[in-house]
């Protein structure tokens, strides 16, 4: 049996249905780390034990930034960076069917002639 080769509206009614389930999205990382914090004389970071945060790092307007997560956000950060992820990979995937799709479609229709 032939393959079905999609149309663009095909490849653009796929995608919007993947998409739809990844959201919230965002590109970056989180890391939790240890780190002196910026009271002075801290007893914590005086006996060394320093104070567990995460961050979350992104570009913003080309810099590299981290913006401070608290514990209790971390899970959600986490899914969004992962849908960010994924939604990343289908954006690669999208492409190479659209472009089959054009290219099909310009082979297969017929040109006007001047």
């Amino acid at each position: 049996m032939p393959t079905k080769i999609a149309s663009p509206t095909d490849v653009e009614r796929w995608f919007r249905a993947q998409a739809a389930e990844l959201w919230p999205a965002a590109l970056g990382s989180l890391s939790f780390r240890r780190s002196p914090c910026v009271r002075d004389h801290c007893p914590a970071c005086a006996r060394g034990d320093q104070h567990p945060s995460y961050v979350r790092y992104c570009r913003i307007s080309g810099r590299r930034v981290g913006i401070y997560i608290p514990d209790e956000l971390a899970p959600a950060i986490r899914r969004a960076l992962d849908n960010g992820r994924a939604l990343q990979d289908l954006l690669y995937e999208a492409g190479r069917r659209y472009t089959n799709a054009v290219k099909h479609q310009r082979t297969h229709t017929p040109q006007a002639k001047p």
